[in-house]
């Protein structure tokens, strides 16, 4: 039998490898594991500019660009329902495909002057610029669309603070409208039987005004922290019950005005009056100042306070909060007292300040019930919430021109408000219609209570 000469080989059919193929079958090798073992660094991308970022950030789903579009959807909205509502404008639609022009023409001036007379109203009006500049009219003309759109907001401020504030501690406060109704009835009554000096006597009448807020407050905060009622039912229930008291009180005597056979009471005396802050001839007063500072100390107390971060984490997780030694008892009764004072002051502006003088059973319009929706505008931040006011109020102000110049009517500003809110509390809505990008830190959701 023939045996192999060569051991080593693999095949007798091949030559045996010399040392230095071998050697060279190991290096390669070796080369080839060093580059399984360690991969090559990726080159750094370059940093994108700071245009680029900004462009990026302005298109993407962030809180500033839902609430832009929002507005922007509401006024396409407005627009529509303005044309719709009008028979005129809605006749020329009848014969579009023979005349789209008039169409067209009719509705743009319609929307246009509609809107234009909504901006002269709440912000500028350039017709009383010029009239200042050449002299026939006075500043004051200038300086009457901010003077109405303050007039405004400044009662939003204090009750768009109680929703807010009420909502951070995990509490949904409806009742801001009784707590801002019984708010104007001890401020007003303060203002009319109480003797005093005058600045002493504005000082007692606002903090009578706090004084019945935080009364009306009070009674759904020891009913939720003592008993576990509901601070929904309690707040809505409380509101009707302020509601008739007023109706009640204004006719009783000594508070009724002797003058007078209607639903009024006696007016509130100079005294206890609000200053105003441009002279007699405009209505913006003294109230819009407490506010900006009343959003000042909420920011503080949320955000720098003891006292603040135990409402939060409360209103984050009350047992945890319970857990980490936090009396939610003490927590739930303070975030609601607080409300109150928020809202009672929202209701003496409407009687110390230039909206009213005397106790009425619409003195309060609908301030409680505007202020949540100013608070989910306003996405229940203190500084959120005066820059929401700043837009109802502006709204309010400007529909009023809208509706003496143009003919619109004034529940269209109503509907606008609405739709604000409706498109804002509907974030996903707005980035489908618009194709967003998600933002990375985006919180586009409101922070509602736990108990809603």
């Amino acid at each position: 039998m023939t045996t192999n000469p060569n051991p080593q080989s693999g095949s007798p059919d091949k030559e045996p490898a010399s040392e230095s193929q071998a050697a060279q079958n190991a290096l390669g090798n070796t080369e080839r594991a060093g580059t399984t073992t360690t991969p090559k660094a990726p080159e750094p991308q370059p940093k994108p500019s700071l245009g680029r970022l900004f462009l990026d950030n302005l298109w993407a789903a962030n809180t500033f660009t839902v609430t832009l579009l929002s507005l922007v959807l509401a006024i396409v909205v407005g627009a529509v329902l303005m044309i719709v509502s009008d028979p005129d404008v809605l006749h020329t639609y009848t014969y579009i495909t023979a005349r789209p022009a008039d169409a067209l023409n009719s509705s743009w001036t319609l929307v246009s002057e509609a809107y234009a007379n909504l901006f002269k109203g709440s912000i500028f009006d350039p017709e009383a610029f010029s009239g200042w500049v050449n002299g026939s009219n006075g500043w004051q003309a200038v300086l009457a669309p901010i003077s109405e759109t303050l007039t405004y907001a400044a009662p939003l401020v204090f009750t768009g603070l109680a929703v807010a504030l009420a909502f951070r501690g995990g509490l949904f406060n409806i009742g801001a409208q009784g707590q801002a109704t019984i708010g104007v009835i001890l401020a007003a009554l303060a203002g009319f039987l109480l003797p005093l000096p005058p600045g002493l006597h504005l000082l007692v009448a606002v903090l009578a005004g706090a004084l019945g807020g935080a009364i009306w407050g009070f009674i759904p905060g020891i009913l939720k922290a003592r008993a576990g009622a509901h601070e929904v039912i309690n707040t809505i229930m409380l509101n009707y019950v302020a509601t008739y008291f007023l109706t009640w009180l204004i006719v009783q005597n000594g508070v009724q005005d002797p003058t007078r056979t209607d639903a009024i009471s006696k007016a509130v005396d100079t005294s206890a009056q609000l200053p105003r802050l441009l002279g007699d001839n405009l209505r913006v007063h003294a109230g819009i100042l407490l506010a900006v500072l009343a959003t000042w100390a909420v920011a503080w107390l949320l955000n720098r306070s003891t006292l603040g971060f135990e409402l939060r984490a409360v209103g984050a997780n009350p047992d945890a909060a319970r857990t980490a030694g936090i009396s939610v008892t003490r927590t739930y009764i303070l975030i609601m007292v607080f409300s109150g004072v928020l809202a009672g002051l929202g209701g003496s502006n409407m009687v110390l300040g230039s909206t009213a003088s005397a106790l009425t059973p619409l003195v309060v319009a609908q301030i409680g019930f505007d202020g949540i929706l100013v608070a989910l505008l306003g996405r229940v931040k203190p500084w959120g919430v005066l820059l929401a006011a700043l837009l109802f109020g502006a709204l309010q102000a400007g529909g009023n021109r809208m509706q003496s110049y143009s003919g619109i009517s004034l529940e269209l500003v109503t509907v606008l408000q609405a739709l604000i809110v409706i498109f804002i509390a509907a974030p996903a809505l707005v980035k489908a219609i618009f194709q967003l990008r998600a933002a990375r830190a985006a919180r586009l959701q409101t922070s509602l209570a736990k108990g809603w």
